[in-house]
């Protein structure tokens, strides 16, 4: 579970057919170990739909709860506040 919690963090939201090839883990196992960390609430999970040259694939959309990744380097806008 460690890997694919790792994975996210490293990645940012990544679907679970994504996870699996990146952690070469099976994607039932994924799926099994995603919904055990949803369960515990380390990872919120959502049920998509995606079309890629009409080819219609479903799947669930990962992402580690509670976590922002750092901010991008480079100089930032001074915006009023």
């Amino acid at each position: 579970m460690r890997e694919i919690l790792q994975y996210l963090k490293d990645h940012g939201e990544q679907l679970d057919s994504e996870i699996a090839t990146g952690t070469r883990i099976s994607l039932a196992e994924v799926r099994l170990r995603v919904s055990d960390l949803s369960a515990r609430g380390e990872v919120m999970t959502c049920r998509v739909t995606r079309f890629k040259n009409g080819t219609k694939s479903e799947g669930l959309l990962c992402r580690v709860a509670g976590f922002s990744p750092p901010a991008a380097p480079g100089r930032k806008t001074k915006a009023p506040m």
